[in-house]
C-alpha cells in the first residue's frame, strides 16, 4: 500500500508539473532560436508567408519577451515567400542568422545575413546552398578544430524522399561554402517516419550533441517529436539514442520540437515549439522552455523542470489608435500583398491596388478572443474586420456608407454570408468579431461603440482555415478597386 500512495503521489505530481507548463511566447511562434549577447537574450521565430520577416524578441529572463523588431522589414531580394527557421548565432562581437526562404524561381533555400546587433539592422548576404528539392534549417557549427561548419537538411520528404542531414564547411566571412558536402545522419527509424529536420548542436564531455526534430511537424494530425544523437568528432559517424524519441506530447501540449539550446543561470534548457491541446492549429506553434541535463551515460534527458510565466491569467487587452507615424510591431502583412498604408490624424488608411482583399493583422494566442475595428465608411470600397488564414482563406465583415457585408473566402472563392443595410454615412461605424472555442465566430456592429447588434449571418464554417504551417491572425482588411482608399481610427483586440 505504501508503495502504491508513492506512485500515485508522483503520477499526480507529474501530471500537475505537466499542466503547468505555459508558452514563453504565446500565439505563432514556430521554429524559435535563441542567443545570448551580453545580460540580454534574444529570440526569433519563422514567419511563413507573413511580413515583416523573423520577428526579433528580448529578454532578461528567458521568460518575459518584448519585441524590438524584425530581421528583414522588408523582404530580401532574392526570395518570395516561406521564410522558416531562422537560426541566430553571437560570434566575433557580430550576430548573424542563417534562414530558410523560396528563391524566386527555384526552391527552398538557406541564406544568411548578419549584423552588429541583434536588434539590426541585418545586412543580407544571400543564398548559401539551393539543392533541387530543396535546402532549409541551416545551423552553424565549429568543429573539435575549430572549424566553421554549415549543418542543414535536405528537404526530400517534399518528393517522397527521405531528407539527409549535410555538413560542409563555410568561410568565415559567412557568404559561401566551400569543401565537400558529407551526410551526418538521415531519417531511418520508425518513429522518424518521413523525415529528419530542425538540428540544434551543442558539445559536452568530448562529445557534440544533435538534437533534432523528426515526423509531422504541423495541424492537427501532428506527429512530431524530438530526438538526439551524438560523436566524437563533428563529422562523425554519429550514433542516435535507443531511446529516442527524448521529447513528445506531455500534458497540455503535443508535437514539440525543432528549438535551439541555452545556458540559463547555469542550467542547460530547450527553447523549442510545440502545439496547445486546446487551440491547436488556430494559435499555431509557441514557444517553451524545457531543462535538459546530461546523463551519466553521456546522453541527453529532458526533466520536468520548466521556464513559464509566473502570472496563469491570460486574458488582456490591446489598442492601436494609430497615432504614431508607422504601424506598431504587433502588425504583419501578406508577403504577396503589402499594402499601401498612411498613417494621418491618428487613422491608417488602406490603399486599393487592385480588387484583392488587403489587410493588416496581428497573432492570435488563445481560443476565445475578440476584435473591434472602428472605421469611417466611404461611399463604395470596403472597411472592416478579418480573420485570415492567408491571402486565399478568410472571413470577414466590412462596411461602406449604407450596408455591412459578411464573406467568406475560401481557396480564394468568396461566398457571401449576409448584407446588411446600416445608415453610416459620414458616421463613426464599429464592426466586431468574436470568436469562442477556435471556430465558433460571430459579427456584431454598433454606431456608438458600446452597443451592439448582431449580424445574423449564415452559419460559417471556419475549421478549413489556416494552412498546414501558419496560424489565424486578426485584423483589419479593405476591399475596392484600384484607387480606392478606405479610413481606420482605432483596432482593440481582447484575449479572453
Amino acid at each position: 500500500m505504501r508503495k502504491l500512495s508513492i506512485s500515485l503521489l508522483l503520477l499526480l505530481t507529474f501530471v500537475q508539473l505537466s499542466i503547468a507548463q505555459r508558452a514563453v511566447v504565446r500565439g505563432d511562434f514556430a521554429d524559435p532560436s535563441v542567443i545570448k549577447v551580453g545580460d540580454t537574450y534574444y529570440t526569433t521565430a519563422t514567419s511563413s508567408n507573413w511580413a515583416p520577416a523573423f520577428p526579433i524578441m528580448k529578454s532578461k529572463d528567458l521568460i518575459n519577451w518584448e519585441q524590438t523588431g524584425s530581421i528583414f522589414p522588408d523582404l530580401t531580394a532574392w526570395a518570395d515567400f516561406y521564410y522558416w527557421a531562422p537560426e541566430l548565432t553571437y560570434d566575433n562581437g557580430k550576430v548573424y542568422v542563417y534562414y530558410t526562404a523560396h528563391k524566386k524561381g527555384g526552391n527552398l533555400c538557406v541564406g544568411v545575413a548578419s549584423a552588429d546587433s541583434p536588434e539590426g539592422p541585418f545586412r543580407d548576404h544571400g543564398p548559401l546552398v539551393c539543392q533541387e528539392v530543396g535546402s532549409i534549417d541551416g545551423f552553424p557549427v565549429r568543429d573539435e578544430n575549430n572549424k566553421l561548419h554549415l549543418i542543414w537538411k535536405e528537404d526530400g520528404n517534399s518528393v517522397g524522399k527521405p531528407t539527409p542531414i549535410w555538413i560542409q564547411p563555410i568561410n568565415e566571412e559567412r557568404t559561401a561554402l566551400t569543401g565537400e558536402k558529407r551526410e551526418l545522419f538521415r531519417n531511418d527509424t520508425p518513429w522518424e517516419a518521413n523525415l529528419v529536420e530542425g538540428v540544434s548542436v551543442i558539445k559536452n564531455n568530448g562529445y557534440f550533441y544533435a538534437i533534432y526534430a523528426a515526423a509531422g511537424c504541423c495541424g492537427p494530425g501532428c506527429t512530431y517529436a524530438t530526438g538526439v544523437a551524438r560523436a566524437k568528432k563533428l563529422m562523425g559517424p554519429w550514433e542516435k539514442f535507443s531511446g529516442n524519441p527524448i521529447l513528445s506530447g506531455q500534458g497540455d501540449w503535443m508535437c514539440p520540437g525543432h528549438g535551439t539550446a541555452v545556458v540559463h543561470q547555469g542550467k542547460n534548457y530547450l527553447m523549442y515549439h510545440a502545439y496547445d491541446r486546446a487551440s491547436n492549429k488556430y494559435t499555431g506553434r509557441q514557444a517553451l522552455i524545457r531543462r535538459f541535463e546530461f546523463t551519466p551515460d553521456n546522453w541527453i534527458s529532458f526533466t520536468d523542470d520548466y521556464l513559464s510565466p509566473a502570472d496563469k491569467n491570460t486574458a488582456y487587452k490591446v489598442t492601436d489608435d494609430f497615432d504614431k507615424n508607422k504601424l506598431g510591431l504587433q502588425w504583419s502583412w501578406s508577403v504577396f500583398n503589402k499594402p499601401a498604408l498612411e498613417l494621418k490624424n491618428g487613422r491608417v488608411g488602406l490603399h486599393m491596388k487592385d480588387d484583392r482583399e488587403v489587410f493588416v493583422a496581428r497573432r492570435i494566442d488563445s481560443r476565445n478572443y475578440e476584435a473591434t475595428v472602428e472605421t469611417i465608411p466611404v461611399k463604395d470600397a470596403l472597411a472592416g474586420v478579418a480573420l485570415i488564414g492567408d491571402d486565399k482563406n478568410l472571413i470577414y465583415a466590412a462596411a461602406k456608407q449604407d450596408s455591412i457585408h459578411v464573406t467568406l473566402v475560401k481557396d480564394g472563392a468568396r461566398s457571401s454570408l449576409g448584407a446588411f443595410p446600416v445608415a453610416a454615412g459620414g458616421k463613426h461605424l464599429f464592426i466586431k468579431l468574436t470568436v469562442k472555442n477556435n471556430t465558433d465566430i460571430r459579427f456584431h456592429y454598433s454606431l456608438n461603440g458600446s452597443d451592439f447588434t448582431r449580424l445574423e449571418t449564415l452559419s460559417a464554417d471556419i475549421t478549413y482555415m489556416p494552412p498546414w504551417d501558419r496560424a489565424l491572425r486578426v485584423g483589419i482588411l479593405g476591399k475596392g478597386v484600384q484607387g480606392d482608399a478606405v479610413v481606420v481610427e482605432k483596432f482593440v483586440f481582447e484575449s479572453k
